[in-house]
């Protein structure tokens, strides 16, 4: 039979409300009455029921996070960042991969709702899913817009897609093609190839942009920016939106006996650890990924505990010079 808190009060000597007030850290306990309930706990093993105590505070120290792809590099250095982070402050996470796919984001919501997380951060590209502003709980989006109510944590997409496509201008490219996601989507990261686009007008250049759904496979996508690639013959760089799309650009290149960057010259945007040693020649708009997790749990913190912040936060990029420009 699993051991009751009226079992270690047998043991340490103690009422049971005294080892309920130890667990809890309330009121003035002697250490040594202390001492007794936690070898009692230790001697009878008893584990105490988080739900209970949830109810009790009205606090669970869980922090939900959905993201949509946990394998993608840039996901998986903030995510580490993040539960480091979380940790340290004493929470826990319950982490939910969505897959892209919008059902699978609403149902995991209703779960960590379920559950009584304390908040969640949220880093997912679906539209149409409107129980983040009425969930009464507080959420901190990650590169997306979700409502007035929720914090918006980015980088500065903007001056990053100018540092880009400037990067590119300098080394003598005219004709620069940019690949982006689905630019319907209510994302910060449009800001990219906004600035892309204001960059080439106001050097009178041609504007030419090509969309990959985010929400196909990696195999699609790999055949879709192939089909692109191919397409545009004429090009001589390349603005990826992410740095999966500028890798998948660069195999593209080697297999068609493309010189990079003698014929093409390209550049990417994210420049997460991972990505870096494996393709350490890589030219990219590197994210502040540490500080975006950093700000993120403050600010969730910091509506947890009901006070004010700021609706949207861009942090400052740079520039991580390879050699594919």
């Amino acid at each position: 039979m699993k051991p009751s808190i009226k079992d270690v009060a047998k043991v340490a000597g103690v009422s049971a409300t005294t080892v309920s007030r130890v667990l809890n850290n309330r009121g003035y306990i002697s250490k040594e009455t202390k001492r007794k309930v936690y070898a009692a706990i230790e001697d009878v093993e008893y584990y105490p029921n988080d739900i209970a105590r949830a109810l009790l505070s009205n606090k669970t120290n869980l922090i939900g996070l959905i993201f949509p792809m946990i394998n993608n590099p840039f996901h998986v250095e903030l995510i580490s960042y993040i539960e480091t982070i979380l940790s340290e402050k004493g929470f826990k996470v319950l982490l939910c991969n969505s897959m892209n796919n919008p059902k699978k984001e609403q149902d995991y919501l209703t779960m960590l709702r379920r559950n009584q997380v304390d908040g969640i951060i949220v880093g997912t590209h679906n539209d149409n899913i409107p129980d983040y502003n009425i969930s009464g709980l507080p959420v901190v989006a990650i590169d997306r817009y979700l409502g007035e109510n929720v914090v918006t944590v980015s980088c500065d997409n903007y001056a990053g897609g100018r540092l880009a496509v400037e990067s590119l201008l300098e080394k003598g490219c005219k004709n620069i093609l940019c690949i982006r996601g689905n630019s319907k989507l209510k994302l910060p990261a449009n800001k990219r190839s906004q600035a892309y686009i204001d960059i080439m007008n106001e050097n009178n250049l041609k504007v030419n942009i090509a969309e990959v759904e985010f929400i196909k496979s990696i195999e699609e996508k790999f055949e879709l920016v192939k089909e692109i690639i191919l397409a545009n013959k004429d090009i001589d760089g390349v603005f990826a939106g992410d740095d999966l799309l500028a890798s998948m650009v660069l195999n593209i290149c080697e297999n068609q006996g493309i010189d990079v960057p003698n014929d093409l010259k390209v550049i990417g945007f994210d420049g997460a650890s991972q990505t870096l040693v494996y393709l350490p020649k890589l030219t990219t708009i590197k994210q502040p990924i540490k500080k975006i997790a950093e700000v993120s749990v403050d600010k969730l913190i910091r509506k947890i505990n009901g006070e004010e912040v700021d609706n949207e936060i861009g942090l400052p990029v740079v520039l991580h010079k390879g050699k594919t420009i």
